[in-house]
C-alpha cells in the first residue's frame, strides 16, 4: 500500500505542474501582453480556465495531505525549513483566486478592475516562482534538522542562486504550457498566431532558465549533470524531451495545434522524470549528508494502509466527476466557438 500512496503523491504533483502550471501561466502571459491585446487574451483565458481553475488546486491539496498524513517527518522538516516560501506561495494562490473571481464576476466595472488585474497577473508569476524555489531547495543539501539560528533554519535553505533559477524555470514552463494550451482556444487566425509566438518566446525563456539552473548547480557544487546523465532513464528522458521539442517547433511553424498540448505535456513530464528518478525514494537531501526517504520515513503501517485505501476509494468518486467537468466544459466551449 505504501507504493500506492507514493504513486498518488507523484501523480498529484505531476498533474499540478501540468494543469496548475498552465493555469498560472495564463496570468503570466497576460502580464507580458501589450495593453491593446489584454482584453482579447483575458477572453480567451476565461474560456480556457474559467470554470475549472479552482479544481487545479485539488492536486496540490492531495499532495499536502499525503505528506502530512503519510510522511509526517518529511512534512514537518519541509514545512519548517521552507516556511517563508510556502506562505508566500499560498498567499499568491489566495490572492490570485480572489482577484480572478472579483474581476470576472464583479457586477460593478470600475477602477477596481485594474487592481484586480494587477493582483491576478503578479500573483500568477509569484506563485510558480516560489513553487519552483521550494522544489529546488529539496535537492540543494542545505536543509538541516539541527539549525544553529533563524537564518540557517528559515532562509538559507531556499534563498540561493540554484533555487531562484529553478523558480524562474518553473515560471517559464508555466507560461509555455499556457501558451500551447491557449492556441487551440484562440478565435481567429490573428489570435492563433499571437499565441504561437508567445509559445515560442516562452519556450526560449524556458531554455535560457534551464541553462541558468545548470550554471547555478555548478556554482553551488550540486551534481545536477551527474544526476541526469549518469543513468539510462535520465538520458532517455532528456533525449525524448529534446526530440519532442523539435517536433513541437515544427508543428508550431506549420500552425498545426491539435497535438501540441500532448507534446508540451510529454516534454514537461520527461524533464520531471529526468530530475526525480535518480533520487527515488529520497525526497529531501539534508545538509549533513543525510536524507529523508519515502520508504524509510513513512508513518505507521496502519496509517499508510488507511491512507492508501482512502486515496483509492476517493479516486473512484473524484476522477469521474473531474473528467465529466472537463468534458462538459469542453463541449460548452466548442459551442461558444462555433
Amino acid at each position: 500500500m505504501l507504493y500506492v500512496v507514493i504513486t498518488f503523491l507523484w501523480v498529484s504533483l505531476w498533474f499540478y505542474l501540468l494543469f496548475g502550471g498552465a493555469d498560472f501561466g495564463a496570468g503570466i502571459l497576460e502580464l507580458f501582453t501589450r495593453a491593446h491585446n489584454k482584453d482579447r487574451t483575458r477572453r480567451t483565458m476565461y474560456r480556457a480556465i474559467g470554470p475549472i481553475w479552482e479544481a487545479n488546486h485539488m492536486w496540490l491539496i492531495i499532495a499536502i495531505v499525503i505528506l502530512f498524513v503519510g510522511f509526517p517527518k518529511i512534512y514537518a522538516t519541509m514545512s519548517t525549513a521552507m516556511h517563508i516560501p510556502l506562505i508566500i506561495m499560498l498567499l499568491g494562490i489566495i490572492a490570485r483566486g480572489t482577484a480572478f473571481a472579483f474581476r470576472h464576476y464583479d457586477a460593478v466595472v470600475d477602477d477596481m478592475q485594474q487592481v484586480y488585474n494587477r493582483i491576478f497577473t503578479w500573483s500568477s508569476l509569484i506563485t510558480p516562482l516560489f513553487l519552483g524555489i521550494i522544489a529546488g531547495s529539496t535537492v540543494t543539501g542545505k536543509i538541516t534538522q539541527q539549525p544553529k539560528d533563524f537564518l540557517e533554519d528559515y532562509v538559507f535553505s531556499w534563498l540561493n542562486w540554484f533555487c531562484v533559477a529553478v523558480g524562474c524555470f518553473t515560471v517559464a514552463i508555466a507560461a509555455f504550457l499556457a501558451a500551447v494550451f491557449l492556441i487551440g482556444e484562440a478565435q481567429g487566425e490573428k489570435d492563433k498566431r499571437r499565441f504561437i509566438a508567445k509559445a515560442k518566446t516562452a519556450n526560449i525563456a524556458a531554455f535560457i532558465a534551464g541553462a541558468l539552473v545548470f550554471f547555478a548547480s555548478l556554482y553551488q557544487h550540486i551534481p545536477l549533470l551527474d544526476w541526469i546523465f549518469a543513468n539510462p532513464v535520465g538520458i532517455i528522458s532528456i533525449t525524448a524531451a529534446s526530440l519532442s521539442l523539435i517536433l513541437l517547433w515544427y508543428l508550431l511553424s506549420k500552425g498545426k495545434v491539435k497535438i501540441l498540448p500532448v507534446l508540451a505535456g510529454f516534454q514537461v513530464t520527461m524533464i520531471l522524470l529526468s530530475v526525480t528518478y535518480i533520487h527515488f525514494p529520497k525526497i529531501v537531501l539534508l545538509k549533513d549528508g543525510g536524507y529523508l526517504s519515502l520508504l524509510e520515513h513513512e508513518a505507521t503501517g496502519k496509517t499508510i494502509d488507511a491512507l492508501g485505501a482512502a486515496l483509492l476509494i476517493g479516486s473512484l468518486f473524484i476522477l469521474p466527476a473531474l473528467f465529466y467537468l472537463l468534458y462538459s466544459f469542453r463541449k460548452s466551449a466548442n459551442r461558444t466557438k462555433a
